[in-house]
């Protein structure tokens, strides 16, 4: 059965034909080191990813995902080993569709990723995952039960990179990371990793963690076990793609514009604070129903109103802090939206209290 997901698949297409290279050559020395402490010869390995043996100990080089997808299979196939050799002991072909299986009958993403960390210490206890929220945010940590060797980077990087993979294919969603994570040190080709995570990445960090936004957690599984049967056919392609659609964007947007309502809050500022462009921006919210400007609009007014029921601030005053470049023309707007002026809103509204 084909494993989960582990690299960057190339999703978005270049601007010229063929697959990007982006996959380091380090991670390819990490399954050849497999094959060593196995005393077994990756020659017919590398032939069916057509990476000549020569390639390999250029730190340089690089291979594209579909390279690293047929790399992979071999090698968990010839290793009868999922993991490529991180854990003590083997995990064999088909364990981690099995962790799946287990996890897809949840009805949300948090109890979905929770049995995913529970199951997952039933067949390697060399790490541990935890889901902890704390707040708005919640955290899936990774935690080193023993000394994980050569293959510390390659196994961290794959396990969280499976989690997340997995996380955005049962609800059918971008899960845009806060925060990425990892206690070792930058490595020559640490560049790859915004690919891998959507994030700057954190070095020399006390542990290996995913922030993410907690109310994800609470979205319903869009999948069902038939979709699982179809994804575990090509697990790597179907499960780390870009996911456009956000199902929790408007609501992102609305935080962000409520946080700072006096701001003026541009697509592109906007974008960037959400780790999308300005274009996938205005696309998403479209799909959703929505619009940068209504939202925009939603909170200005919301903030109004809030300011005039509850302070005896004056309305330019209100004008400002609502994010209105003149009196004139919050007084405008807020006619439109209410029916009535903002003093006469205020006024109403301390009259029916």
């Amino acid at each position: 059965m084909p494993r989960l997901p582990i690299f960057p698949a190339d999703a978005t297409p270049p601007p010229a034909p063929g697959p990007v290279a982006a996959t380091p050559m380090a991670f390819v020395q990490a399954i050849l080191q497999a094959y060593a402490q196995r005393g077994m010869n990756p020659a017919q390995a590398l032939a069916a990813a057509q990476i000549p043996p020569e390639s390999v100990q250029s730190l340089r080089a690089r291979i594209t995902a579909l390279q690293m997808e047929a790399l992979s299979a071999a090698a968990m196939r010839e290793l009868d080993d999922e993991a490529l050799g991180w854990f003590t002991r083997r995990l064999p072909w088909g364990s981690y569709g099995m962790l799946a299986r287990a996890s897809i009958s949840a009805p949300t993403l948090g109890l979905a990723l929770r049995r995913w960390c529970r199951h997952h210490a039933l067949l390697a206890d060399d790490i541990g995952l935890h889901l902890d929220t704390d707040g708005h945010t919640a955290t899936l940590a990774f935690a080193e039960h023993r000394d994980l060797g050569l293959l510390r980077e390659f196994c961290t990087v794959s396990v969280l990179r499976n989690a997340l993979g997995l996380a955005c294919w049962f609800i059918d969603s971008r899960l845009p990371l806060l925060d990425a994570a990892f206690p070792f040190a930058a490595p020559p080709h640490a560049e790859v990793y915004p690919l891998l995570f959507g994030v700057p990445p954190r070095f020399d960090a006390p542990q290996a963690v995913l922030r993410f936004d907690a109310r994800y957690l609470d979205l319903p599984l869009q999948r069902d076990e038939a979709a699982l049967n179809q994804m575990l056919q090509r697990a790597l392609l179907l499960t780390v793609r870009q996911y456009r659609r956000d199902r929790l964007l408007v609501q992102r947007v609305r935080q962000a514009l409520a946080h700072a309502p006096e701001l003026s809050h541009s697509a592109e500022t906007l974008a960037a604070q959400l780790h999308v462009s300005p274009r996938t921006l205005h696309r998403q919210l479209r799909e959703e129903g929505a619009s940068l400007q209504a939202l925009k609009d939603e909170a200005r007014q919301q903030r109004a109103r809030d300011l005039l029921q509850r302070t005896d601030r004056p309305i330019k005053a209100v004008a400002q802090a609502a994010g209105f470049a003149s009196e004139k023309s919050f007084m405008r707007a807020f006619r439109q939206w209410t029916g009535l002026s903002p003093a006469a809103y205020r006024q109403r509204q301390r009259a029916a209290v």
